[in-house]
């Protein structure tokens, strides 16, 4: 074996042994997947749980709103009944509340923006999701080709093409043989026949050369003579 030779085994041998190494396409899409269904569940929790601090907030900021509303119901109240001290108080009271209301009102914004922050987001990964399994059967399908065609590849690769070349040519010397011995013996066979005949119209002819000279033998004698039978 030459030396590139010897170089393109170890080449091919080498890359063979990577090939048997790297992912499963099949359980790498499959894994994906399955990942992607995952975070899907996260974020889908993700959404349920700031959309319910979001109700949360929204129900203490109407509650931080009526109370100020009912503060200011009480001054009034001290008002009409000449306690002026006592409605500054409650107003006072009131405007703590509606500061809280004020800044529950804010955070309100901000979580409705990150809802539906959240929201597109989830959207986004369900179609990614569903894209995903839409197009898995036909990456598989196409992964399974290619390792087909590989598996393929290496066989003929570790073929020989020139020894079967060389075993076809004594297969076919080896027929021509086999061809020519029983040519031989069907022609050998045919003389001993054809002889066997020859044999038998030969001794045929003797007896009726035979006959006929016994017949003229016959027809010369003289008459009178005895006749003597053969």
């Amino acid at each position: 074996m030459g030396l590139f030779d010897r170089i393109s085994r170890v080449v091919k041998a080498s890359i063979n042994a990577l090939v048997s190494e790297a992912e499963d396409p099949e359980r790498v899409l499959e894994q994906a997947i399955a990942e992607m269904q995952d975070e899907l569940i996260q974020l889908r929790q993700a959404v349920a749980q700031a959309i319910a601090t979001q109700k949360r907030t929204e129900r203490q900021c109407n509650q931080a709103k009526a109370t100020a509303d009912e503060w200011y119901r009480r001054a009034e109240l001290a008002l009409q009944a000449g306690d002026e001290a006592l409605a500054r108080d409650a107003l006072t009271r009131r405007k703590s509340y509606q500061e809280t209301a004020q800044l529950m009102q804010s955070q309100i914004d901000r979580q409705t923006t990150i809802v539906e922050k959240l929201k597109r987001d989830m959207v986004t990964l369900e179609s990614k999701i569903a894209d995903a399994r839409t197009r898995k059967d036909l990456y598989i399908a196409r992964a399974r080709s290619a390792q087909a065609s590989q598996r393929l590849h290496a066989m003929l690769d570790q073929m020989n093409p020139q020894g079967a070349m060389q075993s076809f040519a004594r297969m076919e010397q080896k027929v021509a043989e086999l061809e020519a011995r029983s040519a031989a013996i069907a022609e050998l066979g045919q003389d001993d026949l054809e002889r066997r005949f020859a044999t038998l119209e030969q001794g045929s002819e003797i007896e009726a050369d035979l006959a006929t000279l016994k017949r003229r033998l016959a027809s010369q004698q003289e008459p009178g003579e005895p006749r003597h039978e053969s």
